[in-house]
């Protein structure tokens, strides 16, 4: 083996304390609610002058048997309402996602290379979007949505939450940022050899805004699975429901069965988990490097 050994400096021990006290402190949500959705409810529920119980006293599979009780049918095909509600929330973050980096990628490359009437003042309207309160807009987009008869019906509602997301002025921002680092003498080099605009975007545009394009498809997933205001006013129907609605409608007034809101929970962390393993080292490119172009 070759190479110095690290020096350990105070500096180090205290950033290698700090950086295990913040893994705990933002795991530990995520392991209390792994272990919760197996304990039994005697477990969970801590009575007076009772410790709490870290782990399970026994493995219990009953919160996730009573969440896939309920039953419905997909494309004709039977299965938990739960496991529908999940497919729902999966549906609307990918096809917002793959939406949004397809209408952003395009809008920033044309923001950032192109030269047009207006331009600036275009790239004007998508900041002071980025600054518009989610809040103010959600009435407006539901009288929107109803005007286009799309709250009407289970696959309609679900394609009112997408569009709205689809929209994302913070994705346009960004892949502006990131097309700005486009060399303009490789758009020209590609011009002069008879390259259009779509070929001289696929070949030399796109593969160096890609990492920028899986930091925004992160974005976009975790936007688009968040956003529960919008799922809220927009999904009515039960078979329309996301994962997140689905939790939230398992809650009583007078009660709250806490193992069977974990076990929804924990269902409900599986893909956003997978999906930033997945992206993950082109969410840290893209970060990376728009760090350095800021």
């Amino acid at each position: 083996m070759s190479g110095k050994k690290q020096r350990i400096t105070p500096y180090f021990i205290i950033s290698v304390i700090l950086l295990i006290a913040l893994a705990i402190f933002f795991l530990f949500p995520l392991y209390w609610i792994v272990t919760g959705s197996v304990k039994e409810k005697s477990d969970i529920i801590i009575k007076a002058g009772e410790s709490v119980k870290w782990l399970p006293t026994t493995i219990s599979w009953d919160n996730f048997a009573r969440l896939f009780k309920s039953q419905t049918t997909l494309f004709g095909i039977g299965m938990p309402m739960a496991l529908r509600w999940l497919f729902n929330s999966v549906f609307i973050s990918v096809v917002a996602m793959a939406l949004t980096c397809f209408s952003a990628s395009l809008a920033g490359y044309a923001l950032a290379k192109k030269r047009f009437w207006g331009q600036g003042f275009v790239f004007s309207l998508f900041v002071c979007a980025m600054a518009l309160p989610k809040q103010v807009i959600l009435i407006p987009l539901l009288r929107e949505m109803s005007i286009l008869h799309l709250v009407d019906t289970t696959w309609g509602s679900i394609f009112a939450v997408v569009f709205p997301v689809v929209g994302w002025p913070f994705g346009v921002f960004l892949m502006k940022q990131f097309s700005e680092g486009i060399p303009s003498s490789l758009l020209e080099a590609a011009r002069i050899d008879g390259a259009g605009e779509v070929k001289t975007f696929l070949n030399v545009a796109l593969p160096i805004i890609q990492p920028g394009i899986g930091a925004l498809a992160i974005f976009t997933f975790i936007n688009a699975w968040n956003e529960y205001p919008l799922q809220l006013i927009m999904l009515s129907k039960s078979e329309a429901k996301t994962i997140a609605l689905g939790i939230a409608g398992l809650q009583s007034e007078m009660s709250n069965d806490y193992g069977l809101i974990m076990a929804g929970a924990a269902l409900a962390a599986v893909p956003i988990i997978l999906v930033f393993l997945a992206f993950q080292k082109y969410f840290t490119q893209g970060i990376t490097m728009g760090a350095v172009k800021g």
